[in-house]
């Protein structure tokens, strides 16, 4: 009888091999998504877009064999583009494979009735917590082999980061030294350059800010022990740390990594200064660094995703994890970009709103080569890096240009509306003159006032700034640029007015209720609007500058489109007023027409700065690439703006200089009646003693 046992279970045993062989044949044939984790998977021929023409909107194709999901193409420029893909060759099951073989029996041989064996049916893993706690608990490295012979494709890369993301939430506890290092291999698999093109078609925008958080969480259970430790050393993710307390001296994690196979590494240092290691208990405690020179290209703010010029960074992405008394630490970032215009910003990552902040840090030094950053450290502020400045033209001559221009543009405009209150009585003689004089003074207090405000938002510090303050000086700026708009606009309107309407005059008092409402009445409407829109969701500020946001909100267009149409109407007045100069005649002779050329260049060069044409090469600056001349030509033309409102508008003006000269020569006899009357007594004291 044990005999006949013994043969019956053999044979069973054979049977139920033999199947489980040839069921895995049959579903290898049949292009079954799990496969052995020995081989790399073979991605075949991927489908490169769809086929017929390009005519819908999207489109998509089904993966290659041994991988699911598929492939989204849309439609751009009559071509088709790839946008979406979530082929993926792994699962929680072929992360496991190799790893329990009498799983993948009860798997392949279901039919088999294995209790007359002795043998009890394993329950199928359903998850990767499962997984890794009954196969290896110790140092989670199970699953490294099929992670990393896996190819690295978007599916492939989602699924990675979500792994690790699990693994951080449900088998964070007590994180030795072997887990981070298992930990780590698996997301060096996704960080290589040679893969980072794939992050783009992942659809889910969120991943690489996912991955960050998983590791800086994971990361924060790790337990060092009572010597610094080199903990993780792979190519595109290291992790170092050391032990601290309040008797410590001033420490620092120094790190250098290659970037896409160069020789020389990109350095990163932090250090932690003396006085916040003051602050720790005299227990101890416990600091943790990592470095990723690959991660900063992936990373996606999520509320830049559109954005016409994405931040970039710039170096290192380093995270910390440091005791919650700590608030202050020092960070040191080599370029990656070294060029002379490469100018850096130094930002922490919001974990919560998926974005650089740079009010978090200051930034302390800035060469060609390094940064110096000063961040406060958060729960939610645990990575930081340095952002290349959006594309902007870094020259000094434009800030000598700006500087000299605003200091002489402010003493022409003190010095224009001094020459109008010594002359207005003289000047204003009619309504359309009176109201023009008007115009030019209110134009002239607009700018100087803006000018003012533009030199404090400036020059005030912007990373120790008040919060209500920059709101408030930014508010002024906008409100007194828009009136200056706005009543060169009135003076646009009121030049029509003179040329078209001839008979009929308007009270001079309905005029000045006119022109102020348009001149302050406008302007204060949009400016206030403005800010009641964007200041509750802090989208009223720029970063870092006391001007209109443009990144979030678009605040900047409550400026940009009143001043662009305003110049545009401008413009057609101007060629109105040119037209009307040029008055042919039968017969005229050359110097007739040379005449009325002149005539009509005067009148241009008079109008263009008091109707801010000047202002329409702002346009060509905000172009891409534009060159630095153009940069050059709109710095000294609106610089310069106030000292061309005094000449072209005041000095040029022949009623105001005869005004003046009348003025001078009775302010002249004035003097000589005084002097004569002082001189008086005494010449007739000397005729009497003669």
């Amino acid at each position: 009888m044990k005999s006949q046992a013994t043969t019956i279970c053999c044979l069973i045993l054979f049977l139920a091999t033999e199947y489980s062989h040839s069921r895995f044949h049959i579903r290898t044939k049949d292009g079954d998504k799990l496969q052995s984790p020995e081989r790399k998977p073979k991605t075949g021929r991927i489908q490169e877009k769809c086929h017929g023409p390009c005519s819908a909107s999207n489109c998509s194709q089904p993966c290659a064999q041994h991988f699911h999901g598929e492939i989204g193409f849309i439609c751009n420029g009559n071509k088709w583009q790839k946008s979406t893909e979530t082929c993926t060759s792994l699962s929680v099951e072929t992360l496991f494979m190799d790893s329990n073989s009498a799983s993948r029996l009860s798997v392949a041989a279901p039919s088999i009735t294995l209790h007359i064996l002795g043998y009890r049916t394993p329950e199928p893993i359903r998850s990767v917590a499962q997984g890794i706690q009954k196969n290896c608990p110790l140092d989670y490295a199970c699953i490294i082999n099929a992670v990393k012979s896996s190819e690295a494709t978007s599916g492939n890369i989602a699924f990675i980061v979500e792994l690790l993301k699990n693994i951080s939430t449900d088998l964070s506890d007590n994180v030795t030294r072997e887990k981070m290092k298992s930990y780590s291999k698996v997301a060096n698999h996704i960080l290589n350059p040679a893969v980072i093109p794939n992050w783009a078609f992942i659809p889910d925008k969120n991943v690489s800010s996912d991955l960050l958080q998983s590791v800086n969480w994971f990361a924060r259970q790790l337990h060092i022990q009572n010597e610094p430790e080199h903990i993780v050393d792979e190519l595109f993710i290291q992790t170092k740390g050391f032990p601290i307390n309040n008797k410590t001296s001033e420490r620092s994690l120094s790190f250098s990594m290659n970037l896409n196979n160069t020789v020389e590494g990109i350095l990163g240092i932090i250090e932690i200064p003396r006085q916040e290691l003051w602050k720790l208990p005299p227990n101890a405690s416990q600091a943790v660094g990592i470095a990723f020179p690959t991660l900063g290209a992936v990373l996606k703010e999520a509320h830049l995703e559109n954005a016409h010029l994405p931040r970039l960074v710039n170096g290192l992405v380093l995270s910390v994890i440091l005791p919650e008394k700590l608030e202050q630490i020092l960070f040191t970032f080599e370029k990656i970009n070294k060029s002379q215009n490469a100018r850096a910003q130094c930002v922490g990552w919001h974990s919560r709103k998926r974005r650089w902040d740079e009010n978090v840090c200051e930034t302390t030094l800035d060469t060609k080569n390094r940064v110096k950053c000063r961040c406060n450290y958060t729960n939610v502020m645990m990575s930081f890096s340095i952002l290349m400045s959006p594309i902007s033209v870094d020259n000094k001559v434009l800030d000598y240009i700006t500087c000299i221009g605003l200091s002489v543009s402010i003493l022409s405009l003190i010095l224009c509306l001094m020459i109008e209150a010594t002359v207005w009585s003289r000047v204003v003689m009619t309504d359309i003159s009176y109201m023009r004089h008007v115009c030019i003074v209110n134009i002239a207090v607009s700018l100087l006032t803006a000018n003012v405000w533009f030199i404090l938002g400036s020059n005030f510090n912007k990373k120790a700034q008040d919060y209500n303050w920059c709101v408030a000086v930014t508010f002024f700026s906008h409100f007194f640029y828009l009136c200056l708009f706005f009543w060169m606009l009135f003076k646009a309107l009121l030049i029509i007015y003179g040329l078209l309407v001839v008979f009929r005059r308007m009270m001079r008092s309905r005029m000045m209720a006119i022109g102020f409402a348009v001149g302050y009445g406008c302007p204060l409407v949009i400016a206030a609007t403005t800010v009641a829109i964007t200041v509750p969701g802090k989208g009223y500020l720029r970063r870092g500058a006391c001007w209109l946001n443009w990144d979030d909100t678009k605040a900047l267009l409550a400026f940009a489109i009143p001043a662009l149409v305003i110049v545009a109407v401008n413009l057609v007045v101007v060629l109105i007023v040119a037209v009307n100069t040029q008055r042919p005649s039968i017969g005229s002779s050359k110097s007739q027409d040379v005449a009325i050329i002149l005539r009509i260049s005067k009148n241009v060069a008079i109008l263009t700065p008091l109707l801010g044409l000047t202002w329409g090469f702002g346009i060509a600056t905000l172009i891409e690439g534009t060159s630095l001349i153009f940069h050059i030509i709109f710095a000294l033309l609106n610089a310069f703006q106030g000292f061309f409102i005094l000449l072209f508008g005041t000095i040029m003006d022949h009623k105001i200089r005869d005004a003046l000269r009348m003025r001078m020569s009775s302010l002249k006899g004035q003097s000589r009646v005084a002097e004569n009357a002082s001189l008086g007594p005494t010449y007739g004291s000397k005729l009497m003693n003669r």
